[in-house]
């Protein structure tokens, strides 16, 4: 039950809506329950997912952006956009820094980024996102 709370809190933390996956991680981590490799994994395969369902919305679902419930705001989409074409995919290594990441993923679909490359370049940089905070954790304990 904690691996599939951390995966949910990951993968929805990759999304617009509200969770902190790191709180979870951490306690998990402190708790010694769980071996912090597989708390790493978990937690990178679940935000990682969230950031495909982010760049499957931008690739296929911009038709909806007009509708009020879409979750990007036009100005979210335009800045990403903005600096996506300026930076380039280069920019998805900062795909898991928060206010920024979530609206990069989503450019990246919107400008058919290659999945293969997207998947290669935010997996890593969310698992040394995560890494560093495992480690960190792991030497103050």
């Amino acid at each position: 039950m904690d691996l599939l709370a951390l995966f949910m809190s990951a993968l929805v933390a990759a999304t617009l809506l509200p969770a902190q996956s790191e709180i979870v991680l951490v306690a998990l981590v402190l708790s010694g329950v769980h071996p912090a490799l597989l708390l790493l994994a978990v937690a990178t395969t679940g935000n990682v997912l969230g950031s495909c369902v982010n760049w499957a919305m931008g690739r296929f679902l911009m038709r909806f952006s007009d509708h009020p419930r879409f979750p990007f705001k036009p100005s979210q989409i335009h800045r990403a956009q903005n600096w996506y074409a300026r930076y380039g995919w280069w920019s998805l290594f900062f795909a898991w820094v928060p206010i920024i990441g979530d609206p990069l993923t989503l450019a990246a679909g919107i400008l058919r980024e290659p999945f293969w490359r997207f998947l290669l370049v935010v997996g890593l940089g969310k698992f040394a996102r995560y890494a560093v905070l495992v480690a960190a954790v792991q030497a103050a304990s």
